[in-house]
């Protein structure tokens, strides 16, 4: 529980220091805005992992016991999760995060297919991967874990939405934020984002598609111990 709780700590000052207001900003002009975010998609990744590995070998206090219906849910909509995460990450957006330059505002910005899904795709990736496996884990490790991941991209999607509006102004802000939801495709059923799918669009799905059936059948059981398919 120890190294568990240490790598907890370590995942959560990852996301409390560096994207700090009076941090980021010198991080951005001594690195460029490109370098700090692969920067620190990769330290979260590798905290992820340890963090993740740590849970698995922490003791095991159950509080349910997890149904067969939970595991098929967690499957199912997994790779949605992944595509969110991906697809968001490789799309340029001037209202929430990206590994991509971001637009000019006063540009006529159209959002991607997965901006067009739902406004923070990274955070709404995030928040579907731990609601997921809260759902299909029944003891308190995985509450802990999962619960904190499920607040902390909660509380980003809000905070990015601030940090966007105050950047922008509530004008131009309003306008490119109408074009998107905050909740999953609103905007879409709405007709208000209407993407358009390109070559690179199908390249990143299929990238997804392959990772993910990677992980499913190896990577999982590799990296953190567990065969997601043992249920099965």
């Amino acid at each position: 529980m120890t190294e568990f709780l240490a790598s907890l700590a370590a995942f959560l000052a990852a996301h409390a220091i560096p994207p700090h207001p009076r941090v980021r900003p010198r991080l951005i002009a001594a690195f460029g805005r490109r370098t700090y975010l692969a920067a620190y998609s990769l330290l979260s990744l590798v905290l992820l992992v340890w963090l993740i590995s740590a849970a698995s070998r922490a003791p095991y206090v159950m509080l349910w016991e997890p149904a067969a219906w939970q595991a098929h849910l967690a499957l199912t909509f997994m790779p949605l999760a992944a595509w969110l995460l991906i697809a968001g990450l490789s799309e340029p957006t001037p209202l929430s995060v990206s590994l991509m330059a971001p637009p000019d505002p006063a540009d006529d910005w159209r959002p991607g297919p997965a901006a067009s899904v739902v406004r923070h795709p990274v955070l709404a990736g995030f928040l579907l991967w731990a609601l997921l496996h809260l759902v299909a884990n029944g003891h308190l490790v995985a509450l802990i874990l999962f619960g904190t991941f499920a607040a902390l991209s909660l509380g980003g999607i809000a905070l990015l939405d601030l940090r966007a509006r105050r950047r922008l102004g509530p004008d131009l802000w309003r306008r490119l934020a109408s074009r998107t939801s905050r909740v999953p495709f609103v905007a879409l059923v709405s007709g208000r984002a209407r993407p358009a799918f390109g070559r690179r669009d199908l390249a990143i799905l299929a990238l997804t598609l392959a990772l993910f059936a990677w992980f499913l059948l190896q990577g999982h059981l590799w990296l953190i111990g567990r065969d997601p398919l043992a249920r099965f």
